[in-house]
């Protein structure tokens, strides 16, 4: 018998289609899921700085997710869109660079840091959750929200209630994805390591839990939300959110000027509505998400 870990999606790509409607990978231009910001005609920025090479260029390559529903998904039109998105464009029109002077780049969990350390993109904006061990390697702006891990089930799954119930059913097989935090959380609930079962994205989770070949996937509540809401009622939420996941943009290790440039474009998305509207269009038009406040930003390092 194969693995999970190699079995082939072909037999769940309808499946896949219909929970995120998402598209392939590669580069993608532009984003449409709210009003698109305009680009600031006259932004001016201390010479050899990140703000000023990106300005000067008007051109930003930036890392995201493509398959994470209110947050970072590809449409049909193969545009990507959701409320990380929103976040990166206006951080860009800022830098005067228009949303469809964007290069977007897949940013799995995994590689995130990879992209930013190898210069591969000039931020990654996509449900990142700042902790110690990344910012070994690159620096955080933000956080821009704050999220937390819970549980997803097949409607019917009556015996996975949370995260203390899963050693009790060490034969249900539970689906994160591949260097997510998440899927470190998750660990010390198993009853063995072999419970968890790891993949690239979390629509390929949500296509295994259709299948049945797993029973249950975890993330953050929001991208969790997300999935349930485009299961034509196939998935539940359960047990409460058990962790806090502060979600961060990442940048190359030690721009402080860049972190802090974000950290005060974040305030201004705040304050003049952008950030409000933004979340309705995206993530908040999900049923059990709530208005976030913008939270305090870390000290930039």
């Amino acid at each position: 018998m194969r693995s999970l870990r190699s079995l082939t999606l072909a037999g769940t790509a309808a499946a896949l289609l219909a929970l995120t409607a998402c598209g392939g990978g590669g580069e993608l231009s532009g984003g449409d899921a709210a009003d698109q910001p305009t680009a600031a005609a006259s932004a001016s920025f201390e010479a050899g700085t990140k703000m000023a090479d990106i300005s000067s260029a008007k051109k930003i390559t930036i890392g995201t997710k493509f398959d994470q529903p209110g947050f970072g998904e590809a449409n049909l039109e193969n545009k990507p869109e959701g409320f990380d998105v929103d976040v990166a464009e206006y951080v860009a029109a800022k830098l005067g660079v228009a949303p469809d002077a964007i290069s977007w780049v897949p940013a799995p969990s995994a590689q995130r840091e990879d992209l930013i350390a190898n210069g591969d993109v000039d931020m990654v904006v996509a449900t990142y959750t700042i902790n110690d061990k990344r910012k070994e390697r690159i620096t955080f702006a933000g956080p821009y929200y704050v999220a937390g891990q819970q549980i997803m089930v097949a409607k019917d799954n009556t015996t996975i209630t949370g995260p203390d119930s899963l050693k009790a059913n060490p034969d249900q097989k539970i689906c994160s994805v591949t260097g997510s935090t998440p899927a470190e959380n998750i660990r010390q609930y198993l009853a063995d390591p072999s419970q968890l079962v790891e993949f690239a994205g979390y629509s390929d989770c949500a296509a295994q839990l259709q299948s049945g070949q797993v029973a249950a996937v975890t993330t953050d509540n929001v991208i969790l939300t997300g999935l349930v809401a485009k299961s034509n009622d196939a998935f539940k939420l359960v047990g409460e959110q058990f962790t806090e996941e502060p979600y961060g943009i990442g940048i190359t290790k030690g721009d402080t000027k860049f972190c802090e440039f974000i950290n005060s474009t974040l305030k201004e998305m705040s304050d003049d509505g952008s950030y409000e509207k933004a979340w309705k269009a995206t993530a908040g038009k999900y049923e059990g998400t709530e208005l976030p406040t913008l939270p305090t930003a870390d000290a930039c390092a």
